[in-house]
């Protein structure tokens, strides 16, 4: 790759290193207060701590949470990859994935070789990986990595002919400085580099599902920040009294002769009046709460006990799958979308440990079930599968949810169990 496309990649990891640090502050709950007017602001100064109510992070692990993979399914049945993937610590990482891409839109999975000379996959962030795609396939045509270590700077290129190692002797180096390490040829033929899109529409280059929320939880957090202030200030009855002679500090500064503690207060002047002014009503600030959260459950899908705003579970099994199937639908919808990008991390890892073209490798992920179903509801209904001959029982294991290990040892303990007892009626015989 030439020093023009080298920039171009790197300059485009740049690009958006504003937005995705934004992401992450609202991902993290660390953003700035929004909606303030600079007296107030002037006027709190630095007494008013932190505020934030941190949606954006349930809005990602809520959806996160019911993307689990349980196994793949192979033209040829490969056993070994399912290995892999264990090896790997994809059945953990692959939650990692879905988070970095449904938080900045996008994350990645480089697939290679490790020392052993067995298949490698890393789960990648859009912060240190981008691709490059072919306008008319969509295919990925290049990849850049970059990372930094205590002393350099460093950048593998990737592209379907060579993976190409490169170095900076400076910290934080964006575009230049680079000289190559090493070259090795790419046998696979095709880009190592799977991205992983949040996107709904064809040419979206991936979406945040924070995005959409972030003025409207700006707005919640300055309602509560509101109703915080008007607690601290006039949320107490204050008391008051006239006719009391002021006294005075050394300074010659009035002070209230009725300090904020004592619960009784006295006067020896006849003419004095004691009252107390009332409380303010802070419910206006629970209805614009309210309302925010109305629109933040129709935003995001999040049904209502999942943002808190009811103090009663629903009532049934089938209530609560009512309530949660917008959040149901949408996770079936990233089930769908990065299923494909699973798939093709399947190939790559089949295809560096036989050798096999990647193109020729068919795979298949299969999902655990995203809406939630009690174990007896599920149970019952993959049991009557079974019995009217619908499905057969490996099948109704995967149903279960039970992934392709858990499969493997229930089937060898039935099969042990089927020797035994074998073995129990030769005896007795």
């Amino acid at each position: 790759m030439n020093k023009n496309s080298l920039s171009k990649l790197l300059q485009q990891l740049d690009e958006k290193a504003g937005k995705y640090a934004e992401l992450d502050r609202y991902y993290a709950g660390r953003q700035s207060l929004a909606y303030l007017a600079p007296e107030a602001r002037e006027a709190l100064g630095n007494r008013f701590g932190r505020m934030a109510s941190n949606i954006p992070r349930l809005a990602v692990t809520a959806l996160s949470e019911r993307l689990r993979i349980t196994g793949f399914q192979t033209s040829d049945d490969d056993q070994a990859l399912w290995a892999d993937w264990i090896r790997n610590n994809l059945d953990q990482l692959s939650g990692v994935a879905h988070r970095e891409a449904l938080t900045l839109g996008k994350s990645y999975v480089i697939v290679w070789v490790d020392a052993a000379g067995r298949p490698q996959a890393t789960v990648e962030s859009a912060r240190q990986v981008t691709v490059v795609r072919d306008p008319a396939t969509r295919e990925v045509l290049a990849a850049v990595k970059r990372w930094t270590s205590d002393s350099t700077t460093e950048v593998a290129v990737y592209t379907q002919d060579t993976i190409t190692r490169m170095s900076a002797k400076t910290t934080g180096a964006t575009t230049t400085g680079f000289e190559t390490v090493d070259v090795i040829e790419n046998p696979l033929g095709v880009v190592p580099v799977v991205p992983f899109e949040n996107a709904d529409r064809l040419l979206d280059e991936g979406a945040s599902e924070i995005e959409d929320l972030i003025p409207l939880v700006d707005a919640l957090n300055k309602t509560l920040a509101d109703l915080m202030v008007s607690s601290e200030y006039v949320g107490r009855p204050r008391r008051w009294a006239t006719g009391i002679e002021l006294t005075e500090d050394e300074n010659g500064e009035p002070q209230n002769p009725i300090p904020e503690g004592p619960r009784a207060m006295v006067s020896e002047d006849s003419d004095t009046k004691f009252g107390q002014l009332p409380a303010a009503d802070l419910g206006s600030y629970e209805a614009s709460v309210r309302i925010i959260l109305g629109q933040i459950m129709a935003v995001s899908a999040l049904p209502s006990h999942y943002i808190g705003i009811t103090s009663s579970n629903p009532a049934s099994a089938d209530a609560l799958r009512a309530s949660e199937a917008s959040l149901t639908a949408r996770a079936e919808s990233r089930q769908a979308q990065f299923g494909r990008s699973w798939e093709w991390v399947a190939r790559l890892l089949i295809a560096v440990r036989t050798g096999l073209d990647p193109r020729a490798i068919e795979a298949h992920v299969n999902w655990a079930d995203a809406a939630t179903r009690s174990v007896a509801q599920e149970a019952d209904a993959v049991v009557k599968l079974v019995q009217a001959g619908i499905l057969p029982p490996s099948i109704a294991l995967e149903r279960l949810g039970y992934s392709q290990d858990e499969i493997a040892r229930i089937r060898e303990a039935k099969r042990l169990e089927s020797f035994d007892a074998a073995a129990t009626v030769g005896i007795s015989q």
